[in-house]
């Protein structure tokens, strides 16, 4: 036999419902759990916990504006925190596919915090007093507001504590990267086919670049992010919360958060859509095309390491083919653009679910901000895992650049404000056709000397823009 693990009875408003004995969610969710059988997709902790911060500061505004008892407050409080603070992730069983206000989840916090805060009080779970999950927990607020003031903090929190940092130094590793590479010519490629020459150093500057410029667009998106849409209640018009709540609660998560959170002007706006986070999404979809670009570079400079490009040298990441001993890939960077190519995907959907408000309320928050979430998440990690295992430990092949700048037909480009270009484009014929450098096919046509060659064609000369 099978032991069966113990359940205790709640009642709600519907009746009494059956609940294992340890679990600290209500009735509500244990509903939820038989109605929402679809897929297993669940909140990630990040949003899990963020609505211990939500909780936490709306009871610190109940207790201020005196809507709730202070020895209740109290208890919800010290609950709410625990939440915050990761001890509840269990609690939470419900998977992302429910009701499009993210009711469900809403009521999960509630309820997992009253449970909590009455058995602190000395009452068994399930009780529902003192403290009840609406007329409490969720006293001044409504999931439809409440849900959305979690998709911003636990956004805003993510992007300033994890992703910003990794992109920072991800940045700042290409960067070392393009100083350490500074003096090292190489030719450069445009149509992937042969150009001029250009140095290693000014590559990996344009990859600094891109992530730069990546880390101002998300943290241009912030301060939408920090316009909150708590207070709103039910449709946007405030219903049952105090004057002046949504001021006190942004001032209280603010405080706990050390982010300058601010009531949303439009409450309306807040809970109708949620333009300001397809946003951040869309800053997210340009790192995720500019990563791929990086990537792939990288990998394809690396190839070889003798029947490829093979101008850069890849770290060993210990790993190597389940067929081909020794052999080894660029296996980073691959998942790296496996990451952005999920991110992609995932600003599609989060587009979808941006659009999907009807009259005063989006119907699609639980979709979005668990691919936002996701996004945010693999970014931070793969930007993190390729600064660190790839990036900081490349190095490049010098005596391979050395020989293919020395072979390079372009070189001759030069020689164009001198020659002109069809003469030019002679020598370049000639050397490609009968295999010689150019500078044996420029002698040989007549249209330069030796010295002047080598005098005129200098690669180290050709890398920077002309003085002005």
């Amino acid at each position: 036999m099978t032991d069966q693990p113990a359940c205790r009875i709640e009642h709600d408003a519907f009746g009494p419902v059956e609940i294992p004995a340890d679990r600290y969610w209500g009735g509500q969710t244990q509903r939820a759990l038989g109605v929402f059988e679809i897929g297993d997709e669940r909140f990630p902790a990040a949003l899990v916990r963020t609505f211990g911060l939500q909780k936490l500061a709306a009871a610190r505004a109940n207790r201020r504006l005196g809507t709730i008892d202070p020895i209740l407050a109290d208890a919800i409080e010290a609950a709410a925190r625990e939440l915050w603070e990761g001890r509840f992730d269990d609690h939470f069983p419900l998977t992302i596919w429910q009701t499009g206000s993210g009711t469900q989840t809403n009521m999960n916090a509630n309820e997992v915090i009253a449970n909590r805060a009455n058995e602190a009080l000395g009452h068994p779970l399930g009780r529902r007093q003192p403290i009840h999950p609406n007329d409490h927990v969720n006293r001044s607020q409504s999931s439809n507001d409440s849900f959305p003031t979690v998709m911003h903090l636990s956004t805003a929190i993510e992007l300033r504590n994890g992703l910003l940092p990794a992109l920072g130094l991800l940045r700042d590793t290409l960067a070392a990267k393009a100083r350490e590479f500074e003096d090292i010519v190489k030719i450069g490629r445009t149509h992937m086919m042969d150009a001029v020459p250009m140095t290693v150093g000014q590559g990996f500057d344009a990859f600094a670049r891109q992530i730069g410029l990546g880390i101002d667009r998300v943290e241009a998106t912030m301060p939408r992010l920090y316009l909150l849409a708590q207070g709103g209640t039910a449709v946007g018009s405030g219903l049952n919360a105090p004057d002046g709540f949504d001021e006190v609660f942004c001032a209280e998560v603010a405080s706990l958060s050390g982010l300058p959170f601010l009531p949303n002007p439009s409450k309306f706006e807040g809970m109708g859509a949620h333009d300001s986070l397809v946003e951040v999404s869309g800053a997210l979809n340009v790192l995720a095309v500019s990563l791929i670009k990086i990537a792939n570079d990288i990998r394809l400079l690396a190839s070889g390491p003798r029947c490829g490009l093979g101008e850069l040298v890849l770290p060993d990441d210990g790993l190597s083919s389940s067929i081909m001993p020794g052999k080894r890939n660029p296996t980073i960077a691959e998942a790296l653009v496996q990451v952005a190519f999920q991110v992609i995907g995932n600003h599609a959907t989060i587009s979808a679910a941006g659009a999907s408000g009807s009259f005063e309320l989006n119907v699609a928050k639980p979709v979005l901000v668990h691919n936002l979430l996701q996004s945010i998440r693999l970014l931070t990690d793969g930007s993190r895992i390729f600064a660190t295992k790839l990036v900081r430990g490349l190095d490049v092949d010098r005596e391979r650049l050395a020989a293919n700048v020395a072979d390079a037909l372009l070189l001759a480009t030069v020689l164009n404000p001198i020659l002109g270009y069809d003469r030019v484009a002679d020598i370049t014929k000639k050397a490609l056709s009968e295999n010689l450098t150019p500078r044996a096919a420029g002698i040989a046509l007549g249209y330069v000397t030796g010295e002047d060659y080598d005098r005129i064609v200098d690669p180290k000369t050709m890398v920077a823009p002309v003085p002005r």
